[in-house]
């Protein structure tokens, strides 16, 4: 029996993915003048899973690529962007986009902060008596 009625449990997981999200931007800003470094972001599991689910088959090539049929055991999962080039020096952060991503990170945070606060604040209602 889920005692919260798994409203607990999706806002950690959501919580780990800001924590997450947020440890990729610092290093990401703390990495912009780093020759070489790529940024990286951090990924919903459920985006990749709507991708995973599909009924393609593919080859792996390596054993070190992810299966579609395997499963993960967080909820999100750090990429690298190689795609792109912003500096002369083989770097590609680029700061404007991660301090917006940074500010954009922060407002969700709080609000399950927030919300997870109101869940909280409704759980010790009940265990006063509504007092």
């Amino acid at each position: 029996m889920d005692l919260f009625g798994g409203t607990i449990r999706t806002l950690e997981n959501s919580l780990d993915y800001a924590s997450a999200k947020n440890r990729v931007i610092s290093d990401n800003i703390a990495n912009i003048d780093t020759p070489n470094y790529k940024a990286k972001d951090v990924e919903f599991k459920n985006v990749l899973n709507s991708a995973l689910e599909s009924n393609v088959e593919a080859k792996r090539t390596n054993a070190k690529h992810l299966s579609f049929n395997s499963n993960m055991d967080s909820a999100y999962r750090v990429t690298t962007n190689n795609s792109t080039l912003y500096n002369h020096n083989g770097n590609n952060v680029d700061v404007d986009k991660e301090m917006a991503e940074l500010a954009k990170n922060q407002i969700y945070y709080n609000a399950l902060i927030d919300r997870i606060n109101g869940k909280f604040g409704s759980l010790q209602t009940v265990i006063r008596g509504g007092n």
